[in-house]
């Protein structure tokens, strides 16, 4: 395939997506929300945190790109919504309200919230989508729009369930520091998927 066809088929692909009907829409966020799903059972537990390192942020990341801001944020709402009522696709093949509004609760809101933000940027602004402006978009939707709040839920969860809140070091090492190497990899492969799959024009 030579370049125009591939800008070609690239553009047609990303019309058909956005021309698509709503009920396909909603199937496309379904089949979204099960990669995360799928994505989050690769896992590496570490001893000193509740917050697991997994997969699933590059989903979560490429949602947005891939369907927007409307069905990206639905597949995470969908991904979160399923897994709280009967589908155990959370970290380690777990599920229900328990796990929601544990330790990771932040990070499932974040996922909402960075979904949206990444699809919105997409959406309105053609010429962020190379794969520099693109990287910090997304790092920007990783680290302020998922970390801030899943620090937050980790806060909260030891202040409720310990009884005691964790010092600021403490807590930076619990959620985030541990996982800012494996982050770095998922935002640049996410701004790679945008290179790849989004038209510039």
């Amino acid at each position: 395939m030579n370049m125009d066809n591939y800008f070609s088929t690239r553009k047609n692909v990303f019309e058909r997506i956005e021309d698509a009907s709503t009920a396909t829409k909603v199937l496309m966020s379904l089949m979204m929300a099960c990669l995360t799903g799928i994505m989050a059972q690769i896992i590496i537990p570490l001893p000193w945190t509740p917050v697991p390192i997994t997969a699933q942020t590059f989903a979560v990341l490429s949602s947005g790109l891939i369907l927007g801001k409307r069905y990206g944020c639905l597949s995470q709402i969908l991904y979160i919504v399923l897994g709280v009522a009967f589908i155990p696709w959370f970290g380690g093949m777990t599920g229900g309200l328990e796990i929601f509004l544990g330790s990771t609760c932040g990070f499932f809101i974040g996922f909402v919230i960075a979904s949206y933000f990444i699809g919105a940027i997409r959406d309105k602004y053609i010429s962020a989508r190379n794969f520099k402006k693109m990287t910090i978009v997304i790092g920007t939707a990783n680290f302020a729009l998922i970390y801030i709040p899943g620090l937050i839920g980790i806060s909260l969860w030891s202040l409720l369930t310990q009884g005691t809140a964790i010092g600021t070091v403490d807590l930076l090492m619990m959620g985030l520091v541990p996982f800012i190497a494996g982050d770095i990899v998922k935002i640049l492969g996410a701004a790679s998927v945008s290179k790849v799959l989004l038209p510039k024009e």
